[in-house]
């Protein structure tokens, strides 16, 4: 597959792709119609890409404006081809950083500042996006005021837990673009 960023200062850049078959990059439609959805609130907006794998999510709201991107990853793999791409974007440590290490526990500890997006796309079929999604609900000090948490899934992923109760954050819209389900979360 390759990927590329689609819109934005850097559009057309082509970004590396991560070996390891766990990553499983966006493909440029549905990363078009998420940016869409989003319009123009990407500018001067601060994101979370949870599980970074490429990095181009990330990449892309930055193309398009967005402030700055923290990326989680565990993959020493994925952490060097983030980097790879955010240089060859010409991103620097001022728009991007990445933090190795678990999710989760990132997730756990005490917030030190809130996001206007968090992107969660785990690896399919561990129920990871849930336990993720369920520790934003439980830790809502991680999402600004008018904040989104968008869940990059498979549909089946989601037929089973359509229904989750959380507290702090409420299912506003679903999109399915072949085997991809983008499910969007806004505080409440």
């Amino acid at each position: 597959m390759s990927l590329r960023v689609i819109a934005g200062k850097v559009r057309g850049h082509k970004l590396k792709t991560v070996s390891d078959k766990g990553t499983r990059p966006i493909t440029d439609r549905v990363k078009e119609n998420l940016f869409n959805i989003i319009g123009a609130d990407v500018g001067d907006s601060i994101w979370w890409d949870l599980f970074g794998g490429t990095g181009a999510v990330g990449i892309e709201a930055l193309s398009r404006g967005a402030n700055f991107v923290r990326y989680s990853e565990m993959g020493r793999e994925a952490i060097g081809v983030i980097r790879e791409n955010l240089a060859h974007c010409k991103f620097g440590d001022d728009q991007a950083e990445i933090k190795r290490g678990d999710a989760f526990a990132f997730l756990e500890s005490t917030p030190d500042r809130p996001f206007d997006y968090i992107y969660i796309a785990p690896p399919q079929y561990k129920e990871m996006w849930l336990r993720a999604l369920k520790l934003v609900d439980e830790n809502p000090d991680w999402l600004s005021g008018e904040s989104w948490v968008i869940v990059q899934i498979h549909p089946r992923e989601f037929r089973d837990h359509e229904e989750t109760e959380l507290k702090n954050l409420v299912k506003f819209d679903e999109r399915k673009y072949g085997s991809t389900l983008l499910v969007f979360y806004e505080r409440v």
